[in-house]
């Protein structure tokens, strides 16, 4: 992981998702960046989640597990699409922005985990530390790591994260499946 952003940063990003949400659920264009202006690590090609809940619900979340552009534009654009594009959720309305809550994710480099059998992946994985990516031909999906709150149990996170997928919740001990993890510095308003 990178090294850590400073509470100024953490401050900025969040500022930046709050203006995206409130824009795009008014329908209104989002501003451009001037990232000369903003400090060297939102200027920095990095991965982003931005999460939206509402009394602690989750009302939309988007994301990108690859680095290809300024952090402050990838939380600028996550944060407008996990207002209008999550497949979940109708768009954000105006009226929800007082209630939503924002959280960014900013995410290490996904590292492939070589492991042998079931039995080997569910002790190389650290629940509530790894954010798990599953690939398997074009099928893809992740949990980042705050969802191990919901599900602590390995073969649980595992069957949930193949049902997202698109496939039954034991293929995991079936076939043997690309396996990544990464980690995310997380922080909310």
């Amino acid at each position: 992981m990178p090294e850590k952003l400073s509470p100024k940063e953490k401050e900025e990003l969040l500022k930046i998702a709050r203006q995206s949400l409130e824009k795009t659920a008014r329908k209104e264009r989002l501003p451009i960046l001037d990232l000369s202006a903003l400090p060297p690590a939102l200027q920095a090609d990095a991965a982003s989640f931005v999460t939206l809940t509402i009394g602690g619900e989750l009302r939309g979340c988007i994301g990108t597990l690859e680095a290809y552009q300024p952090l402050a534009l990838d939380v600028q654009e996550r944060a407008k699409q996990a207002a209008s594009s999550d497949p979940r959720f109708n768009p954000v309305s105006p009226e929800e922005l007082p209630l939503i809550k924002l959280e960014i994710s900013r995410l290490s480099k996904p590292e492939l985990l070589e492991y042998g059998s079931p039995d080997e992946l569910i002790g190389l994985l650290r629940p509530g530390i790894d954010g798990v990516v599953i690939t398997e031909d074009n099928r893809r999906a992740t949990f980042l790591p705050q969802v191990w709150d919901e599900l602590p149990d390995v073969e649980h996170f595992l069957g949930q994260l193949c049902r997202k997928m698109g496939v039954p919740a034991n293929h995991w001990k079936h076939r043997h499946l690309k396996v990544e993890t990464y980690q995310v510095e997380e922080f909310s308003e």
